[in-house]
């Protein structure tokens, strides 16, 4: 491949690629670069670095101080003004060109976050003069934030009434509480609830979710900044001094980058917390809860979460089933959601057809209760009786219910003639798609459990609580 066709390439990425020679000027700088910046690609090509870049210095350089020491810089965050007096900030990834063993260049991959980070900065500092006016005042952190209690989980079955009572026992200590399950399991609710119900009720309640931003403001997230530490930083709380006293809360955790979270594990291990920039230590009281959306034995092995951390959160470990493992519990949420939004929409929906509730009871529902929640609310804005009739349900789910496997089972003919309490009919429904599920696998558990999708340890549980015979 010659040069030319290499020069085409790299103007025709997302990233912007700067490339400077030993001295410091620049030898190639790409379309993406230029509109980063602002500028035209021939008025920094054949500069040096420093005259188009005013604000760096040889020391604030990620290129220069690769230059000087031969070392490759990953994932670091710059902040610099061009020229024009835009400030822009990047992530960049810096590395040494050598010819023959001699260091002749360095090559610069560069991600564009200055919105981001404006976005962030802003949050945080909201966040921080949150903080101070609180610490001013009478206690109310929590006021607006953690707003559920173990009242607003809704739910009768088995699992969801002994993970309840699991919970209120975590909330009575500050030790470390991981919970895990799908997403739209209601995670987040359940972390509320254990704050709400624990003596640090009073205090701040911070919630973070660790996916979607790039480490290095994550880190200022979390440790806060010292002015001066980097180029535009300022003196800010991180979300470890924001909820001293209180509760942080991890959303997605395996998500967080696999170095940070070493960082982390030092901060729950001490109790210190050090702002980037600063030498001064910090000592926090922060209770730490964190969740994930998958099985965090899972997210070890596949590299997710680093082994030690998981540990340390590990303490108190809560899983949340999925809708499909408590179909029991639908008609509850069913009529708890139709309850909110018949308030909020002014609607006159009291109740779902039974053909609609016996659609809900079939379907899998992958986004669980969010879903199960979004689909009322979207029936509601349709129906204008009092009843959600199938052709109000999303096109995916009308077609599940036209299933012929379902339309021709025992459960889906009684579905017309009401002549018995509702959950006694479920349980009837539940028995008979278990016992189907038993009689094709030959009464194979396992296999049965895996066509259910639920865990083996549930379908044995449902086994025995409804007397089946898994080889009748």
């Amino acid at each position: 491949m010659d040069s030319s066709m290499l020069f085409e390439i790299a103007n025709c990425i997302e990233e912007a690629i700067h490339v400077v020679d030993r001295s410091g000027r620049t030898i190639f700088y790409n379309n993406a670069a230029a509109k980063m910046d602002g500028l035209q690609v021939e008025e920094v090509v054949g500069r040096h670095l420093l005259s188009v870049y005013p604000s760096l210095t040889r020391e604030t350089s990620t290129l220069l101080r690769v230059m000087s020491t031969g070392t490759p810089i990953l994932n670091q965050q710059q902040t610099y003004i061009t020229q024009r007096g835009t400030a822009i900030t990047t992530v960049n990834s810096t590395f040494p060109l050598y010819r023959d063993n001699e260091l002749v260049g360095a090559v610069e991959v560069s991600k564009d976050i200055t919105k981001i980070k404006e976005l962030v900065d802003t949050v945080s500092n909201l966040r921080a003069e949150l903080h101070r006016q609180q610490r001013k005042g009478p206690p109310k952190a929590s006021e607006g934030l953690a707003v559920y209690t173990f009242e607003s989980i809704i739910g009768e079955d088995p699992e969801i009434i002994s993970l309840k009572e699991a919970a209120r026992k975590a909330a009575n200590t500050s030790s470390p509480v991981l919970v895990w399950g799908e997403t739209g399991t209601g995670k987040e609710l359940l972390v509320q609830s254990i704050h709400n119900a624990s003596f640090r009720r009073e205090s701040p309640f911070i919630a973070q979710n660790c996916s979607a931003l790039p480490e290095t403001l994550l880190e200022g997230i979390f440790f806060g900044t010292a002015k001066g530490g980097f180029t535009g930083a300022g003196d800010r709380p991180g979300l470890f001094e924001l909820a001293d006293g209180g509760t942080l809360y991890l959303d997605e955790l395996n998500s967080m980058p696999i170095d940070l979270q070493a960082k982390l594990l030092r901060v729950v291990e001490t109790g210190q917390v050090r702002r980037l920039g600063d030498v001064k230590q910090r000592s926090v009281d922060v209770r730490i809860i964190s969740s994930t959306n998958m099985d965090p034995v899972e997210a070890v092995e596949k590299g997710y979460l680093r082994a030690d951390l998981f540990y340390r959160l590990n303490v108190v470990s809560l899983r949340l089933p999925p809708l499909r493992e408590r179909p029991g519990d639908i008609p509850l949420l069913v009529a708890s959601f139709i309850k909110k939004f018949g308030h909020a929409l002014n609607s006159p929906v009291k109740r779902v057809a039974p053909a609609v509730m016996s659609a809900f009871l079939r379907y899998s529902w992958p986004g669980n209760i969010r879903e199960l929640e979004h689909t009322i609310e979207g029936a509601m804005n349709l129906a204008q009786g009092e009843q959600i009739e199938a052709e109000h349900l999303p096109a995916f789910m009308a077609r599940a219910r036209r299933d012929e496997t379902f339309m021709d089972s025992p459960a889906q003919k009684r579905v017309g003639n009401v002549t018995k309490p509702l959950r006694e009919f479920i349980a009837e429904v539940e028995r008979e798609y278990i016992t189907q599920a038993l009689k094709t696998c030959k009464g194979n558990v396992s296999r049965a459990a895996r066509l259910l999708d639920i865990p083996r340890s549930t379908l044995q549980y449902r086994i025995a609580v409804m007397n089946v015979d898994p080889w009748q």
